[in-house]
């Protein structure tokens, strides 16, 4: 085999592994955190105010996990009161299992949400919601086993 023949052989093993590249590449999942991110970018300074308002609040969002189900218990402040908003379960991983619940609290501010329609993993809720005109925002880590 003389030089030509190699130098041959290895620009073509050299396509071959760009082919191979380039075909695994378009394999990989690409979600967005959100579909409409320029417009969610422009309103951010909304969610800034919405986190200081729900910062001024006497206590975070308590999330439990019991065995069916996820208990979500919003500050006593937001007790009999109307509020109006959503609970978002982002998950990172897989756009496919994030889940939008709106929020339906009884008057002691609780919620409770079944556990079957999630897939287990981790996820960051973001609760935003609006109180007598106000808007609070709020994020917290979970993982659901």
């Amino acid at each position: 085999m003389n030089w030509g023949h190699k130098l041959i052989l290895v620009f073509g093993l050299f396509a071959c592994g760009m082919l191979y590249l380039v075909y695994r590449s378009m394999k990989v999942n690409t979600d967005l955190v959100n579909k409409e991110y320029y417009k969610d970018e422009l309103r951010y300074q909304e969610v800034i105010d919405g986190t200081k308002s729900a910062d001024s609040l006497s206590s975070e969002i308590e999330i439990n996990q019991q065995n069916k189900m996820i208990t979500i218990q919003l500050p006593v402040e937001m007790k009999n009161r109307k509020i109006a908003g959503s609970i978002w379960f982002y998950c990172a991983a897989n756009a496919g299992n994030d889940r939008h619940i709106l929020i339906e609290l009884n008057n002691d501010a609780l919620q409770r949400i079944n556990k079957n329609i999630f897939y287990p993993g981790q996820y960051t809720v973001k609760f935003d919601w609006f109180s007598d005109s106000k808007h609070y925002h709020s994020e917290q880590p979970l993982i659901i086993l």
